[in-house]
Parts: structure tokens; sequence; C-alpha cells
């Protein structure tokens, strides 16, 4: 479900963003705004992201290979940090070189109303793709806060396609405040202002992104609610307690456990297997993405020393 959900948002996201990239394009030509020519190019960073995501997603299927044996569900994690790095590069950097430079060279705007009205249209689109990504996230967000959602999900894309378009549609609000402060005032300064104020959002938005990616790559347990959902699920029958557990997200959807447990006293080799087989059973049934499980009995020693 959260695959599909979040195939459907970044579907929906590069759609808005090549018809946007376009118009912004045709715009800046006709205008000359630096604010149009950032956008343009943000909306070109964002097209960009968007095919990469959907490779990611594709890459990440292969079946697993000796050399991979756990598979390929962190490519998502990796497709996903080059998304953030583009959207620094492309989308920030260029913006503020672009903004600083129009601000030493201020030039006026022809055609202003063409930009007003791309950029209208724009964040009517982006608007959509973003109500998209929003329906397509609460299933997973559940009842914690959007912020929370963002910091915490082990899906990529969702986040990314979310922020990608919050910050899209501040982007084209900042854009549309230059140019129109820029047309009220006849100062193109305005409008180089509103670009250096998209540069500024759109490294805050990678910066953010790059953090949570990093965090993936190298590997996050499961959170504490899941967490005691997979305690909950092992200490049960003939397993008295947990004495060690380890958790990773190996891919958005494939959460790996290890653990020793300590089994009843006494337990005869068939009884010991099949308590193993219903704690990972319990397990599963409590957490469908812990699909490797691997454990190990053992005595709990602290028992018998008392």
């Amino acid at each position: 479900m959260a695959s599909h959900g979040g195939t459907r948002a970044i579907v929906a996201a590069l759609i808005a963003n090549a018809g946007i990239a376009i118009a912004k394009f045709v715009g800046w030509l006709i205008t000359g705004s630096s604010s149009m020519l950032a956008e343009s190019v943000h909306s070109v960073a964002d097209t960009s992201n968007q095919a990469l995501l959907l490779l990611g997603g594709n890459r990440a299927k292969r079946a697993a290979t000796a050399e991979h044996p756990f598979g390929y569900g962190r490519v998502r994690y990796f497709y996903s940090f080059v998304v953030a790095l583009l959207l620094f590069t492309l989308g920030s950097v260029f913006a503020l070189y672009e903004g600083i430079h129009k601000l030493e060279m201020p030039e006026a705007l022809t055609s202003p109303l063409v930009a007003v009205v791309i950029l209208v249209v724009a964040i009517g689109l982006e608007s959509y793709s973003f109500r998209t990504a929003i329906v397509e996230s609460i299933p997973l967000k559940g009842s914690g806060t959007w912020w929370q959602f963002i910091r915490q999900s082990k899906v990529p894309e969702l986040p990314v396609v979310l922020l990608e378009d919050l910050g899209a549609i501040v982007g084209l609000v900042l854009a549309l405040l230059g140019v129109g402060l820029s047309v009220l005032t006849g100062d193109p300064v305005f409008d180089a202002l509103g670009t250096i104020s998209i540069g500024v959002l759109l490294g805050v938005i990678a910066i953010i992104l790059i953090i949570e990616m990093k965090s993936l790559l190298i590997g996050e347990g499961a959170n504490p609610p899941v967490l005691q959902k997979i305690m909950a699920g092992l200490e049960s029958g003939d397993v008295e307690r947990v004495l060690h557990i380890r958790t990773q997200y190996i891919g958005p959807e494939e959460l790996l456990v290890a653990a020793k447990i300590a089994l009843t006293p006494g337990l005869p080799v068939e009884a010991a297997a099949r308590a193993i087989d219903e704690a990972e059973s319990r397990v599963r049934a409590a957490v469908p993405d812990a699909r490797m499980i691997y454990l190990e009995p053992d005595l709990d020693r602290a028992s018998v020393r008392r």
C-alpha cells in the first residue's frame, strides 16, 4: 500500500512539474524575471527528482543475490538522498546565484502579466500535486504530526514529495510577490529578493531531506511503538524473556529482527523449535514489515543465578 501510494504521488508530481517547468521557461523568456528563471530551474529539478524516485522504486524490486542477500530495498533511500542533493544544488544554489546576480545588476521586467498568470496557474497545479501527496500519506501518518511523519517515516518517497510540493507552492508565492512588487514599485530589486528567498527556502528543505535520508541510508531501527509490538509478540508462550534485540530497516517495508530469547528451561528440541516458530508468527502478525526474523534461544542466566 505504501509503495503504491508513493508511486501515485510521484507520478502526479512528475506530470505537474513537467508542465509547469515548460510554462515557467516560456514566462522567463518573455519577461526576463529572475524569479521566473529560478522557479523554472526549480521545476526542472523537481521533475528530475520524481524521475529518480521512480527509478529507485523500480531498481529496489530486484531479487536478492549472493552479493546482496538482503535485497535492494535501500536503493530507494539512495535515490532519495540523490534527490535531496539535486534540490540543493540545482534548486537552492542556482536561485541564490541568480538572485544575487540580479541584485547587483537589476533589469526591468517585460510583460510581467505573463509571469503572474503562469505563476497563478502553477500554484493551482502544485496544490493538486500537494493534495495527492497528503492523501496518500495520511494512512501512514496515523495520529502523529506531519513533522513526526517526515522525521520517522521509513518510506522515503512520500516525505520527499510532500516537502518538494510544499517548497514549490511557497516558492511560487515568493516569486509572485517578487514580480508583483517589482511591477507595483517599478523597482526590479524585489524580483531579485524573491529569487534569493526561493534559494533560501529550497536550501532549508534540501538540508532537512539530506539529514533524514542519510539516517535511513546508515540504517534505522524500529520506532519505540513498533519495537514494543515486537517485544510483546516475542514474550509469550514458552518465551520467558527477550535477552537482547536489534532491529534495522533494510528497505522501506522490510524490517530485520535479530533477538536472543530465553526459553522455558528443559524444553525438548522439538518444543523449542516450535516455540521459536510461534514467536516469529506472532511478531509477523503484529508487525507485517518484520519479514526477516532471526531468533537465538538461550537460558536466562540471571534468573538461574537467583
